[in-house]
């Protein structure tokens, strides 16, 4: 039960703490589960999995550079980074060039995170300042 575990974080690409940190699991408790001294509830891996792209049936799996890995539902335009978070697209992804889709991908998935980390940051300020914000334009 261990390596599954193991092997979910590491589809990941993320560290234990990351994983952690993401999943709301205490690091000491995954350090565990990954080591052998104790196992997660089989409802747990399942869960888990179920969050995952690389485990989600029908993804087509696209390969980038430096061991980065998405996924796309082609179904549900919708693509995958492999910490699960998931953003729909529009257009069809056939016919796009590999080369140039994992560029794309990169782009995307780092503009969102980074207009994420904005968002997050400007709640967190908003919280402890009197401040009023209006839009521009």
């Amino acid at each position: 039960m261990s390596y599954l575990i193991k092997e979910l974080r590491t589809s990941t690409g993320m560290t234990q703490k990351k994983f952690a940190d993401e999943y709301g699991i205490p690091l000491s408790t995954l350090r565990k589960w990954e080591q052998g001294g104790a196992s997660p509830a089989p409802y747990v891996l399942s869960m888990l999995a179920k969050l995952l792209p690389a485990y989600m049936p029908g993804m087509v799996k696209i390969e980038g550079r430096n061991d980065i890995v998405f996924y796309y539902d082609e179904d549900r335009r919708i693509l995958y980074d492999m910490k699960g978070t998931g953003i729909p697209v529009n257009e069809d992804l056939k016919g796009v060039k590999k080369e140039n889709l994992i560029l794309y991908l990169e782009d995307l998935f780092e503009g969102y995170y980074e207009i994420r980390e904005k968002f997050e940051r400007d709640v967190r300020y908003d919280k402890v300042e009197d401040i009023i914000w209006e839009k521009k334009g």
